[in-house]
């Protein structure tokens, strides 16, 4: 008998653990995530800010594994300049050319913690037809019951240097543009996925 109870325990005890490190799914709430970017204009002379304002995509988060994955799709026909003529001039073909590549993707290979906070994310971004891996420091990162939506929802500024030569963006490069250094900033919410009911 007392075997039997300690083996019960033991099984409930290996439940109960599974259960709390269980793999925590979220939706990237788009209307509150915009990828964006700053490039040197003419001659470094100033630089140009733009984001994209359709995206989606899901964050994966095992806090007690300290694992995870994050998948961002970026429209890219949806770039924004705040300048009508520059945002045309980039979807073409000699830039972004949206027509032949109108998404860019960012997707994880590994989430790095310090103690339970995220710090960085290595991970694989996909522009202009190329892959090539990038790296994303986490400045801030951050997870609340959400006000309105009673689910939590968490939130992170996340930054990267690129070069857009290496995507084969290279318009201007070495001639009006001093070179190809862009900085990425990403500001996400993503929001917990209910749980799904019981069957009936």
């Amino acid at each position: 008998m007392l075997n039997f109870k300690n083996t019960l325990l033991t099984t409930l005890l290996l439940t109960c653990g599974a259960a709390l490190a269980a793999p925590e799914t979220y939706t990237i709430d788009s209307s509150h995530t915009y990828p964006s970017f700053k490039a040197a204009h003419i001659g470094g002379i100033s630089f140009w800010r733009g984001k994209i304002d359709k995206n989606s995509g899901a964050v994966v988060l095992d806090r007690a594994a300290k694992t995870g994955s994050i998948e961002i799709v970026m429209d890219m026909t949806s770039i924004d300049f705040g300048h009508e003529k520059m945002n045309e001039h980039a979807k073409k073909d000699e830039i972004f050319d949206v027509a032949k590549f109108p998404t860019a993707t960012y997707k994880s290979t590994k989430l790095i913690f310090s103690g339970d906070t995220l710090t960085g994310v290595d991970g694989n971004l996909t522009l202009h037809g190329v892959t090539k891996p990038v790296h994303l420091t986490v400045n801030q990162f951050k997870c609340i019951p959400h006000p309105f939506y009673k689910r939590e929802v968490c939130g992170a500024d996340a930054s990267a240097a690129i070069d857009r030569t290496d995507f084969g963006v290279s318009y201007g490069v070495g001639k009006a543009i001093p070179d190809g250094k862009v900085t990425l900033e990403i500001q996400v919410e993503a929001l917990k996925d209910e749980a799904a009911g019981p069957a009936g």
